[in-house]
């Protein structure tokens, strides 16, 4: 039979004081006041609009790095650049670093501050014989005003800490996703100047021609002066155009060279191959489920961190409504003498703890905690919003794409049917059956749907670089086998 524990003995303090210090910990988590944090339901519907009600993509959705989806050998070294160089990432990412620190700091506030004082001094004192001078020299360790955090504020005020921080680097993440995607945007955009720019300039070429064989058939008297007149207006257009074309190309690679932040900058038209337009460097993209990767989005994660920061605000007004204890401490040696500082018998130890509750703020404290409740609320709305943003983002997007892939094709039929046309009127030109001024009319159609169908190819890989974006950066796995995106 076991003996039962006698309370009132030595044994039965030791396991009081056992169970005591065991259960503070418990009693010190149930005086906080932060809230339990509950993410809000996504305020989206199950699938996205113009799809079938499936359950999404089979595959998973794989998060790369952005080189395994941009893996054109001349865009990628300007993506480089940018990461590197550009002055806006780089004060962003330097916010996250003064975010950082204030972590630390407010980490820091919930571990006492342990400092060394020493001093000396020399006054008068009283003695049997008298006042007189004497010295007094004082060294020791202190601990001033340490908040004992029994209601969770400084816990609170961590937490809100972190949450800015992650917010921080979340906005990192999507700065640095913007930046990626506008050097790719620029890059395409650069390409589409180039080809447009060189099809006005065979156009030009090509007025100049109709334009030369107008004057001897209206020297001749075989045409109207009004027909050297409308080629003389069309000439001069043309050359306008190309003119125009040519400040556009320049107007678009400064923007870029302004992304890429080079000290030095490099002409960039001198390299672009316009021919890349005719291949699609990159994979098409699968949008997958709205709530699998609208929760993926930096600029989503970033609002998420808000509205925690916003909650642990709560928690900190709440627990200001409580008394705040802290405590001060410290150990010191007090001698008269330099040499006495350390021997037995001079040594100190002080205690202050205080307590302050507040009685009368005429409604601050709870006013406080009513604005941090509607500030939580205002946050919750705006991540709610930032969801439904994304969404109708990436919901245009496909709309887009959609278009873009049907503007593309016609342009590419329309096109070939106009170099059809032209090939007939080559072979009429050559029978004598039609003259060479109809020839250079067909060769000006076709290069004006030449035009076309470059400004559809550059829509459709902007289309790209856009679904990639509002994508988050997340694209699924095993689209296309020479990519290993």
């Amino acid at each position: 039979m076991t003996e039962p524990l006698n309370r009132s003995g030595p044994a039965g303090s030791v396991a009081r004081t056992r169970l005591h210090l065991l259960a503070l910990p418990w009693l010190l988590a149930a005086c906080s006041q932060l809230p339990d944090y509950q993410r809000p339901a996504l305020p989206l519907p199950a699938r996205w609009p113009g799809t079938g009600a499936g359950t999404g993509p089979a595959e998973p959705i794989r998060t790369g790095d952005w080189a395994d989806y941009f893996n054109d050998a001349r865009l990628k070294p300007l993506i480089e650049q940018a990461l590197g160089n550009n002055r806006d990432l780089r004060a962003t990412a330097l916010r996250v670093e003064q975010a950082r620190t204030q972590f630390q700091i407010s980490r820091a506030s919930q571990w006492p501050a342990l400092n060394g004082v020493a001093g000396g001094s020399r006054g008068p004192v009283a003695t049997a014989a008298g006042t007189v001078q004497a010295n007094t020299y004082s060294v020791g360790l202190t601990v001033t005003a340490f908040e004992l955090d029994f209601f969770g504020r400084v816990a609170s005020l961590k937490e809100q800490a972190l949450a800015q921080y992650l917010g921080s680097a979340q906005a990192y993440d999507s700065a640095r996703l913007s930046l990626i995607t506008s050097v790719a945007t620029g890059w395409l955009t650069l390409l589409a100047d180039e080809a447009q720019l060189a099809l006005l300039r065979e156009t030009l070429l090509n007025l100049e021609a109709t334009l030369q064989l107008t004057r001897r058939a209206v020297a001749r008297g075989t045409l109207a002066q009004q027909s050297l007149l409308q080629a003389e207006s069309q000439t001069q257009a043309a050359r306008a155009a190309a003119a125009q074309g040519e400040l556009q190309r320049q107007r678009d690679e400064n923007a870029l060279q302004l992304l890429l932040g080079l000290p030095n900058a490099v002409p960039l038209h001198d390299s672009v191959d316009a021919s890349t337009l005719d291949v699609a460097p990159w994979a098409d993209l699968a949008p997958g489920l709205p709530s699998e990767l609208l929760l993926r989005r930096p600029d989503i994660a970033q609002a998420e961190q808000a509205l925690i920061a916003a909650n642990a605000n709560v928690g900190a007004a709440r627990a200001a409504l409580f008394p705040r204890i802290s405590l001060t401490a410290g150990v010191s040696s007090l001698s008269p003498q330099l040499s006495g500082l350390f021997k037995s018998g001079s040594q100190g130890f002080t205690l202050t703890p205080q307590a302050s509750l507040p009685l009368l703020d005429a409604g601050q404290n709870q006013a406080q905690v009513e604005a941090a409740k509607l500030g939580r609320d205002i946050a919750t709305a705006q991540y709610e919003k930032t969801i439904q943003t994304a969404f109708r983002e990436v919901a245009d997007a496909l709309a887009e794409r959609e278009a873009a892939v049907q503007q593309l094709d016609a342009s590419e039929r329309q096109t070939a049917a106009g170099q059809a046309q032209l090939r007939l009127a080559q072979r009429s030109l050559e029978m004598g059956v039609s003259s060479r001024l109809d020839w250079l009319a067909s060769e000006r159609n076709w290069l004006n749907l030449k035009q076309q169908r470059v400004q559809a190819q550059l829509n459709r890989l902007q289309n790209q670089v856009s679904i990639y974006q509002v994508l988050g950066g997340h694209w699924r796995a095993g689209r296309d086998a020479s990519n290993p995106a």
